[in-house]
């Protein structure tokens, strides 16, 4: 559940995309019966569900993936784009790797494998809702596999994997900057962007990486080797 709403005990609100009505149907009747979790919209395509996103600013999209016109991860995309606060969970039948790394660089904070258990679910929509990343034990496999065997693969000393792979390209700049230093002013100067698209990055980050505050993010960066300018920008007595 989002911060406001944990404040003042208000259900979590959630967005159900699915190209199939009985889908939506489905997970209508399993969240009926639960007090703190309550249906404000529905889609059946991502070109939909970006403005049934715009129109109630859910706490929780449930997202599938493989959808006519635009596609869940567009859709994805699209919603954390233009609702930061709002967190996406994928729910689909695909776990291939491209689907996963897809929806997680679009900026999906969890993913689950149609066919989980209802209890499972319920379990992601919370937690999502809350800023915890979470994904089901065959998603999560997948993730590990993925990073032994490019681990296995490499020859030696080399390129190594992106850290935060949950996180976009762009995202990942701005926790970079973030962890040498720099403000957010200096951080759009840098990245030519407005401060409120920094703030927004910023906003997706923090729930991304489930940090608290900004501090939390830094540790969690230079942990990670980002921030490598850190150290210059000190000895230079750069303010950022």
């Amino acid at each position: 559940m989002t911060a406001q709403n944990a404040t003042a005990g208000e259900p979590i609100r959630i967005v159900v995309v699915d190209d199939h009505p009985l889908m939506r149907e489905g997970l209508r009747a399993l969240v009926a019966s639960l007090p703190d979790i309550v249906v404000v919209g529905e889609a059946g395509d991502g070109d939909a569900a970006r403005r049934e996103v715009q129109l109630t600013r859910p706490d929780v999209v449930v997202m599938d993936l493989h959808m006519p016109g635009v596609n869940g991860v567009e859709a994805t995309r699209a919603v954390v784009r233009a609702a930061p606060a709002t967190r996406v969970l994928v729910l689909t039948m695909f776990e291939d790797d491209e689907s996963v790394f897809a929806a997680m660089r679009a900026g999906a904070l969890g993913y689950l494998v149609k066919g989980a258990q209802q209890e499972e679910i319920v379990r992601a929509v919370r937690s999502v809702a809350a800023g915890h990343a979470v994904f089901g034990p065959s998603v999560a496999r997948r993730i590990v596999d993925f990073f032994a065997g490019a681990a296995s693969l490499a020859p030696g000393p080399g390129p190594v994997p992106e850290p935060f792979p949950e996180l976009t390209a762009r995202e990942r700049e701005v926790l970079d900057l973030i962890a040498a230093g720099r403000s957010n002013a200096a951080i759009a100067r840098h990245l030519v962007i407005s401060g409120k698209t920094v703030s927004n990055h910023i906003t997706a980050i923090f729930a991304k990486l489930a940090v608290a505050d900004r501090a939390e993010a830094i540790v969690r960066a230079r942990r990670a080797g980002l921030g490598a300018d850190f150290a210059q920008g000190a000895s230079r007595g750069d303010p950022g």
